[in-house]
């Protein structure tokens, strides 16, 4: 048991860290209204004056027929998630998870009706249109670099060109599944998100961290995230890379050779489709390394860099290099939103967008970590931690990031996440109510 000394400093240590964070908040949406700073939070093409830094998203207050129904869940994972943590069998616990967790997206979702689902993936700059409109891979993957800059007569769209070409194959693949309705597209996306949660929790039990998960599972399930996830591609990249991890975590805690190498070849088959998703996904070899690191199974290393290398090459095979599309993809940010965007700003406004999706009592429970002595002992779990924070700082740092709006940072939420187990008990349920309750509001 922790000693009433420690107890209080890491209460204390959680209440400052979110109140940083809250605070942080306030400051990014504060500046460009009072100085009247341009931050250029949305491009001139769909300026809104609703639009409120560092958000991309328009915060529109309201309630529709799904509020009760959100806020009935919010009240039941408020008083039962805990519990209900703890005490299922392992497996129970993921399958409810990725239940429980699709129904408060849709929930969240819906308090906009049924363009809450569909509407994101339905906009002109998002994947659905192009993906439609794809009749032959071949030529999509060997026009793909040529069509990225703003000066091709015939260039991408916003999303599609700011991605490698997995994410928009994704979408061409539930087009010819009969899922490429904007409504449709957007409950199967809600659907492969719900399992994000069971992704994080399979790493951290095979990491040897068990009860660290189940302390976890219920703000990796219920968190505010929860309101970017919904419909989102980005969320599909998300769950993608976790189940990578998932997947390493999962090789280095096998005693067999065979399963050992296997695992590690999905592993890095995984992980190299969800850098052809996403150029920034390049970030999760850190969280992969935590891995390594934590279990010193050094040896899966060259296998799940052999076959993430062997999807990587197969796009080149088939005519897209990712070394050659990045250099391209640069100048068309530089081209665009990116130049004029301030760096002085977006800098930190990020972190408050990070600190908006993730909710502000995620600031408190990384500080709680950092004087943890539960953490210390559990080096695995302050690894995965450690990486989480390293990739959103080399993110931010980049500049790449500052062209980009609240929900690129869906794949980093989960990993600083994993934080919350280590707040102070007392303080649990109501940090799970503040972060129920931030979810309701940004939505």
């Amino acid at each position: 048991m922790p000693s009433v000394r420690t107890a209080t400093i890491r209460r204390r240590a959680t209440v400052i860290g979110s109140g940083v964070a809250l605070a942080l908040i306030a400051v990014a949406v504060a500046v460009p209204v009072v100085t009247g700073w341009d931050v250029a939070t949305r491009a001139a093409r769909s300026a809104d004056d609703r639009a409120i830094a560092p958000l991309h998203g328009l915060w529109v207050p309201h309630v529709g027929a799904a509020t009760a129904a959100a806020v009935l869940i919010a009240v039941l994972a408020w008083r039962f998630a805990d519990r209900w943590a703890l005490t299922l069998s392992w497996r129970a616990l993921l399958a409810s998870s990725a239940v429980a967790a699709a129904t408060w997206m849709l929930a969240l979702a819906f308090v906009d009706g049924p363009t809450g689902i569909s509407r994101v993936l339905g906009n002109p700059y998002e994947y659905l249109r192009t993906a439609r409109e794809v009749d032959d891979i071949g030529v999509l993957l060997t026009t793909y670099v040529s069509r990225i800059p703003y000066a091709a007569d015939d260039n991408w769209v916003t999303h599609v060109a700011g991605h490698p070409p997995g994410m928009l194959l994704f979408f061409v693949a539930l087009v010819r599944l009969g899922l490429g309705s904007d409504f449709t597209a957007g409950i199967v996306v809600t659907l492969v998100a719900a399992t994000l949660p069971a992704a994080v929790l399979t790493t951290l039990r095979a990491l040897g961290a068990e009860a660290v998960a189940r302390r976890a599972a219920p703000f990796l399930v219920f968190t505010p995230a929860a309101v970017f996830l919904a419909v989102s591609a980005d969320a599909v990249i998300a769950t993608v890379g976790a189940w990578g991890i998932a997947s390493l975590a999962v090789a280095a805690s096998r005693p067999r050779t065979a399963a050992m190498i296997a695992w590690a070849a999905i592993a890095g088959i995984v992980l190299g489709a969800t850098v052809m998703m996403s150029y920034g996904m390049l970030l999760l070899g850190i969280l992969a390394l935590a891995v390594l690191i934590a279990t010193r199974r050094w040896v899966l290393l060259p296998i799940a860099a052999a076959t993430a290398s062997a999807v990587v090459l197969g796009f080149a095979a088939g005519g897209f290099g990712l070394w050659e599309a990045y250099p391209v993809l640069a100048e068309r940010y530089a081209d665009g939103i990116a130049s004029e965007r301030p760096y002085a700003y977006w800098v930190w406004g990020n972190l408050a967008a990070l600190a908006i999706c993730a909710g502000p009592a995620v600031g408190g429970a990384i500080a709680a970590t950092t004087v943890s002595p539960e953490v210390r002992r559990r080096s695995a779990v302050r690894w995965l931690i450690v990486a989480g924070a390293l990739m959103v700082l080399l993110a931010d740092l980049s500049g790449m990031s500052k062209a980009e709006v609240e929900r690129i940072w869906l794949p980093f939420v989960p990993w600083l996440t994993i934080a919350f187990a280590f707040v102070p008990a007392p303080w649990r349920r109501r940090l799970l109510a503040a972060q129920l309750v931030w979810a309701l509001l940004v939505q």
